[in-house]
Formats: C-alpha cells, sequence, structure tokens
C-alpha cells in the first residue's frame, strides 16, 4: 500500500481545527475573562450565563478598561498589554493573563462583543468580532469592561457535539467562581446562571469567602492562617473530609491545582489531630517571586511550576502548624438539645486546669473547668501523655545493641522504605539493616523503646517504622503509645486524677497521635438553654464568653 502523502494544511482549515485551542469548553472562557478582569484592578465582577454558557456568557467588570487607541486591537492572537514583547518578560510574569489569546480564542469559538470605557475617557468602545471579522464603534457605558460572548462553538459542529450538558458546565463554573472567591476574598462577586443567582459575596476576608462559598458553620471552624509568603485559612481538626476537595492553593493570585508536595505539607502540619486518611479544610494564598515560578505549562493555567517546590512545602507546614498553636482545639460535646447559637469561645492557648468530677462508663473522665463541663476520653488522653514522654525521653540515652540481633520478614514495600529511611531511622537509634532473602536484621534500638512491655515489641516497631505513614518516628512512638494506654474497666478515681494532670502538662493536648478528639466542651449556657432557663444562667462565661464583633459584621456562631 502507498504510504499517504505528507502536506501542510491550508491556513482555513488550521485556523478551524485549532479555533478555541485555549477555549475548548464555557469553563474556559469564564476563567479567562475574570483573569482579565482581576488584572485590570475589578473591584467588582459579575458573571452571566445561559444554556450552561453555550447560550451565553457574560462577564461585567469596573476594572480599568481599554483605552479607545487599543480596542481595535484587542481580539487579535497574541495582543496583549500585560507582557512586553521580548523573551525575559515571559519569565516574569506578574499577571494572570499574559498570552494574549483569550479574546482572539472567544471570538474564533463564538460571537465576541466587547464594551469597554477607561473612567477618564468621554464614552466607550464597541467591538464585535467573530472569527477574523472585527468592527468597532462608539456607545455610551460605565467605566469598566463588559465581554459577552453568544453561541459558543456555534460554527464549530464537532466541538459543539461533544460539550457537557449545561447542567454540568453551569455547576463546574459555580465551583471555579467559588474558588475565585476564597482566594481573593475583598472583592464584590456575583453569578446568574439562567437568571438566577446562584453565588453572591461581598467584601471580606478568608474567613468571610468561606461563607459565602460553603456556609457560616464551616467558616466558624477555620483559623487564619499569617506567615511570610502563605496566608489565608485552615480548618479546626474537626472539620474533615475524606477526599481533599476542598484544599485550596493559589499562587501569587492564580487559583491553581496543587501538587500533591503541598496537600502533604498541609496535612503533616497538623500531625497528630488529624486521623489517617483525612483532610481539612483549607484556602492558602502563596506568594513567590515571579522569577521563582512558571505559570506557562499548562493551556488552562491551573498548573505552575514552582523552582523551589520543597521550600514552599516547609513554608505552608511550618505556617500550618503555627495557626493550629496559637488556639484551643478541644471539640464541643454535642448539645443535649438544640439550644439557641452562641458565640464561640475566646482564644486560650493552654489546656485549662480540671477538677474531676467522676467517671462514667469506666473510660470517660467528667471534669469542670473555665466554667464548662468537660468529658475527657480516658484512653486518648493517657495515650496522648505517654506519647509525648517517649517522645521527650527518645534520644536521652544512647541506643541499646540488641545482644542477639533480630530477623523480621519484609515484605517487598517495606525493604523499598528500608532502603529511603534507613539514614533516618539511624538518626533516632534505630538501626535496621537489609539482611537479603526478604529478612531484615534488628541490630539497636532507642534505649525508651526498649524497655516497654509491649507484646511483639520488636516486630512492631519495624512495621511502624517502615509502614505508608509520612513520619515513621511519630508512627513508631504512637502505636507504643496505644498497647499500655489504659483501657475500659481499668478507670479509677485516681488514675483518672492523674491522667487529667498528665494531659495538662502535654505540648498537644487536643488529641491522641492517631487523631481523635481527647476532649469535649460542654458550655454551661447550653445546659441552661437545654433546661429552659434564663437569667444569671443565660449569661455567656468562662470560655463560652462572646469574641468581640468583626468590623462591619455580626457576631460569629456558635462553634456548634
Amino acid at each position: 500500500m502507498t504510504p499517504p502523502a505528507i502536506h501542510v494544511l491550508p491556513e482555513h482549515v488550521a485556523r478551524l481545527i485549532a479555533a478555541g485551542e485555549v477555549v475548548s469548553r464555557p469553563l474556559d472562557v469564564v476563567r479567562e475573562l475574570v483573569d482579565n478582569a482581576l488584572d485590570a484592578g475589578a473591584t467588582r465582577i459579575e458573571v452571566d450565563l445561559d444554556g450552561g454558557g453555550l447560550t451565553l456568557v457574560q462577564v461585567r467588570d469596573n476594572g480599568g478598561g481599554i483605552p479607545a487607541a487599543f480596542v481595535e486591537l484587542a481580539p487579535l492572537r497574541h495582543a496583549t498589554s500585560k507582557l512586553a514583547p521580548d523573551t525575559g518578560a515571559a519569565l516574569h510574569v506578574t499577571t494572570l493573563g499574559f498570552r494574549g489569546e483569550a479574546l482572539w480564542a472567544a471570538a474564533q469559538a463564538g460571537e465576541l462583543q466587547l464594551v469597554t470605557r477607561p473612567a477618564a475617557q468621554v464614552g466607550a468602545c464597541e467591538l464585535l468580532a467573530c472569527g477574523d471579522e472585527v468592527q468597532v464603534g462608539r456607545t455610551s457605558a460605565p467605566a469598566g469592561t463588559t465581554v459577552t460572548v453568544r453561541r459558543l462553538f456555534a460554527r464549530l459542529p464537532a466541538r459543539l457535539r461533544t460539550q457537557a450538558p449545561p447542567a454540568t458546565e453551569a455547576r463546574e463554573v459555580t465551583a471555579l467562581l467559588g474558588r475565585y472567591v476564597l482566594h481573593w476574598p475583598g472583592l464584590h462577586w456575583r453569578l446568574c446562571v439562567d437568571g438566577e443567582v446562584r453565588l453572591t459575596h461581598a467584601p471580606a476576608d478568608h474567613r468571610g469567602a468561606v461563607a459565602s462559598v460553603y456556609g457560616p458553620l464551616n467558616a466558624n471552624r477555620v483559623l487564619a492562617v499569617a506567615q511570610a509568603g502563605v496566608r489565608g485559612v485552615v480548618s479546626r481538626p474537626e472539620l474533615t473530609r475524606p477526599r481533599r476537595d476542598r484544599m485550596h492553593f493559589s499562587v501569587n493570585g492564580r487559583p491553581v491545582q496543587a501538587p500533591p508536595e503541598l496537600e502533604r505539607a498541609v496535612i503533616e502540619g497538623y500531625g497528630e489531630l488529624l486521623p489517617a486518611g483525612a483532610a481539612p479544610l483549607c484556602v492558602l494564598d502563596l506568594t513567590v517571586g515571579p522569577d521563582e515560578h512558571n505559570p506557562n505549562v499548562h493551556p488552562a493555567k491551573q498548573v505552575v511550576a514552582l523552582a523551589d517546590l520543597g521550600g514552599v512545602a516547609a513554608a505552608v507546614r511550618a505556617a500550618v502548624q503555627g495557626a493550629l498553636s496559637r488556639h484551643p482545639l478541644a471539640r464541643a460535646a454535642p448539645a443535649p438539645l438544640s439550644p439557641a447559637a452562641a458565640p464561640p469561645p475566646p482564644t486560650h492557648e493552654h489546656f485549662p486546669a480540671l477538677t474531676l468530677l467522676g467517671v462514667y462508663q469506666d473510660l470517660y473522665l467528667l471534669a469542670q473547668g473555665e466554667g464548662d463541663l468537660w468529658i475527657v476520653d480516658a484512653h486518648a488522653a493517657h495515650e496522648r501523655a505517654l506519647y509525648e514522654d517517649l517522645r521527650r525521653t527518645l534520644n536521652a540515652a544512647p541506643p541499646l545493641d540488641l545482644p542477639e540481633p533480630e530477623l523480621l520478614h519484609l515484605t517487598p514495600e517495606q525493604r523499598a522504605r528500608l532502603q529511603e529511611r534507613a539514614p533516618e531511622l539511624q538518626a533516632w537509634g534505630l538501626t535496621i539493616e537489609d539482611f537479603g532473602a526478604g529478612l531484615a536484621r534488628l541490630r539497636t534500638l532507642p534505649a525508651a523503646l526498649a524497655a516497654l512491655g509491649v507484646p511483639r515489641l520488636h516486630e512492631q516497631i519495624v512495621e511502624a517504622a517502615l509502614g505508608t505513614g509520612p513520619d515513621p518516628q511519630r508512627e513508631v512512638l504512637a502505636r507504643l503509645a496505644c498497647a499500655p494506654a489504659l483501657k475500659a474497666g481499668m478507670l479509677d478515681h485516681a488514675r483518672g486524677a492523674a491522667v487529667l494532670q498528665a494531659l495538662s502538662a502535654c505540648q498537644q493536648p487536643w488529641a491522641c497521635p492517631h487523631g481523635r478528639p481527647t476532649a469535649l466542651r460542654l458550655p454551661e449556657r447550653d445546659l441552661a438553654h437545654s433546661f429552659g432557663r434564663r437569667g444569671v444562667r443565660d449569661v455567656p462565661r468562662g470560655r463560652d464568653a462572646a469574641r468581640p464583633v468583626a468590623a462591619g459584621g455580626a457576631p460569629e456562631l456558635s462553634e456548634r
């Protein structure tokens, strides 16, 4: 068979194939136009969507507008005011849009209308573009820019047939606008879908943005993060999900799909406060130098390459740890009924001094402190105290050489992890050598661990050290602290008092090493409401006292 001839496609055919390569769906149009509005310095952005965006996409802003002399150039391919025409400029991108393809792609894929006026200009300009046909005229309009794209892909039937249903596209656009709200909380936002308002947001901080997108109850459970290069909010440990779909990052203002390293850094910042497999809600704005990132590695600019990803991850981890360390992390006990919402407690950095009242079901401690009733899980609290004691004494003495090194069987995955972790393990006294044939030889143990009366001690240490957790030392100590911790039936008043005293001395008393809470808090005010009491008993006290009202806002809702 004769091979087919190779030929260059005619320009008009190539243009049809490539039309809208930046715009493959209505979501792309919205993203590009919102980026342009933000780059124009807009403080109010309104998005209208009809027919899932295939019928109409409209983005209005009150930004700087386009001067009349340059309007005709706006829909030309690679025409941009955001990037100087030299090679070096592409390496120092400081705007969200920079390729100069958004308006050109929209005009190639649909019918583009642009009405724009700088504040100092008399009269506005109107541009109509469809394919390569461009018309410019004069009109009247307020300062800012309104871009409308109609009949998207009507001239590209093959692409039109592959579009998602309108409801699906509207959902995706709503999620996208929600991300912009989270990362640009200081602006006015509005999204209207088929004449129905789906999302509104007035200028606020990150907590207010979380309230607009995820509701006020979630907003009441986030903590502020403020560190050089990392700002935003993270959720308290009780607000978690089995998925990472509410972990949001932006780099220099651009919402991005974060690399796994940044997601792991956030989770590692929680340490033992999160159970395995749980992910928090977070909104983090990262700031790096223009030459420290490359935003031009993804067609939709959703992925950026960071020059120092490890350094950024370390900064994120430290910022999350700092935010959590500044707040009390006791979780609210379930209300007996549903009392009226009460303000959350003020910030306390330390675990309160508790007085033991009694033991419930041989496992829970009932105590009082700071005007509240506290319910302490004795096993979790004792486990936390044992864990921190092991961590303090781990390197207090030299490692202990085993008189007879023990041979243990390793799986292939464990052998691979041993190759990666052997130096780290040896640094804190655990020497494991690959012995071949699927075996490993345990030669030294930290002295603090060698004396523990834990069944299968050596086997448990090796399993935890070579497990899937990111921090082998924490995994080992957490497992060894669990076995001797008080269990149901072992608790009495004296042991309970000792557990409370040990818990109050812990550096991180709010959760056991596996992420379960150690204590729940029930304010007296909630009890008073539940029993129908009013008057003196209705006044917030102790940790239930109200926080000051934020400027321009209402009192915060109860953490419950």
